[in-house]
């Protein structure tokens, strides 16, 4: 049985990162470290005192230590890393893209009066199985050792716990909707009219090589500039000499001097002037 530190290294790094600061914030919260009113989502404090950070930090509080957060978590983590190594596999940035449209899309109902909440974090979380679900939708799902499901129903029996559990359905349907979108313009459209519409910006594909973090197959840019490259260090001749870039980095340096000729002059031109043994000979 792998350790707390091993299972955590071994979580692919987008759902790592998403999850670890969702359990920050709520974790600040607890230890009462700043008031949940400084990160909801305002939009008159948006617009009017320009406090941006409003339309990011929602989607990092997924609510206080209990249960609930505690499910939510686990839903990050598990869905997120299946998504990660299965579909998303070498696809790190089409992932985090994934991510980025999900807040967009839930930016915009919330401009809604009706679907206004100052908190989008579980709205987010079910994006996750809701992508998982279409991703996998034969895939069986045993519900807590009672029965199985077919993965594509997995979302409807979520929102149906969350009507018995007496939770709200608002930010559960505002994540299938957002979840349903995504997929729609990066899987269904395009099969269907061979365009992709929706494709992952270059701007994430270099935000995701500059992190260093996972792989993009088809990343226009390289996660380290050096990859690819044998060897870089300087290169010495066999006689010991330096490179010819850095002998000529010394001749502009330093004064010109009459070289002097080598002893024998059948030895000029040889790479290395040490004696020679025939094999056998001692």
């Amino acid at each position: 049985m792998s350790s707390p530190l091993e299972y955590y290294n071994s979580i692919p790094p987008v759902t790592k990162t998403y999850a670890a600061a969702c359990f920050f914030a709520t974790g600040a919260y607890a230890l009462e470290l700043y008031n949940v009113r400084n990160i909801a989502l305002f939009y008159s404090d948006v617009f009017k005192r320009f406090q941006i950070w409003r339309l990011i930090t929602p989607f990092f509080f997924i609510g206080p230590f209990s249960l609930d957060f505690a499910f939510k978590l686990i839903t990050i983590l598990y869905y997120g890393a299946q998504l990660e190594r299965s579909p998303f596999d070498k696809r790190t940035a089409d992932f985090v893209w994934m991510y980025v449209f999900g807040a967009a899309s839930l930016l915009v109902m919330t401009a809604i009066p009706y679907l206004r909440t100052p908190f989008l974090g579980p709205s987010m979380v079910f994006i996750l199985p809701y992508v998982w679900s279409r991703e996998f939708p034969n895939a069986r799902v045993n519900i807590h050792g009672l029965f199985e499901l077919k993965g594509f129903y997995l979302p409807y029996y979520m929102i149906a716990a969350d009507l018995v559990l007496g939770n709200p359905l608002q930010q559960s349907m505002m994540g299938i909707a957002a979840g349903h979108l995504y997929y729609f313009l990066t899987v269904l459209y395009p099969l269907s009219t061979g365009n992709n519409i929706l494709k992952t910006p270059r701007l994430i594909h270099k935000l995701v090589a500059f992190w260093g973090e996972g792989f993009q197959i088809n990343s226009p840019f390289r996660n380290d500039p050096a990859e690819g490259v044998a060897f870089r260090g300087r290169g010495r001749r066999l006689n010991g000499s330096r490179s010819t870039s850095t002998r000529s980095e010394q001749r502009d340096s330093e004064p010109d001097e009459t070289a002097t000729p080598p002893p024998s002059s059948s030895a000029s031109g040889v790479a290395f002037r040490g004696r020679s043994n025939r094999l056998g000979s001692r």
